[in-house]
């Protein structure tokens, strides 16, 4: 999943720009959660030859747990195939011409990736993808043996 959604959207959103009021208050903004597109597709997708979905989690670490770990349970949750985390604490990524992250996979693997440039991650990643279909060839070949 390429796409980054937010994970909130305001209930009523503005038709004009919100002008500073003269107190110098802030306007109160309701905000609703935005449906989960990886967790939809996730249910939609059914069949042998459905295909590796990649989810993209960018995670930071709070008082319940680290970045990484948050990424674990968002797998376990949405039930892609791989999620790539990136940990964005301190403004680390967002921005920067290189990136670093962790690729989870369904099965338990986590695949580190050092810091280096998007294009080398989205290899990784890829070779993750192409890994995952030709396991899935090679099981499907040997069960019509």
């Amino acid at each position: 999943m390429a796409a980054a959604p937010a994970d909130y959207r305001p209930v009523h959103p503005a038709e004009a720009k919100i002008k500073k009021a003269s107190d110098g208050s802030a306007p109160a903004i309701e905000l609703v959660q935005t449906p989960d597109i990886l967790a939809d597709l996730v249910r939609r997708r059914s069949g042998s030859t459905a295909p590796v979905l990649v989810g993209f989690a960018a995670e930071t670490g709070d008082d319940q747990a680290a970045a990484l770990d948050h990424g674990r349970r968002k797998l376990v949750r949405k039930g892609c195939d791989l999620l790539v985390v990136n940990d964005v604490s301190g403004g680390r990524v967002f921005g920067q011409d290189e990136t670093e992250a962790v690729v989870l996979d369904r099965d338990g693997g986590e695949h580190p990736v050092a810091r280096g440039s998007k294009h080398d991650l989205a290899h990784v990643v890829w070779d993750l993808v192409a890994k995952r279909l030709a396991s899935h060839d090679s099981t499907a070949e040997g069960s019509t043996a």
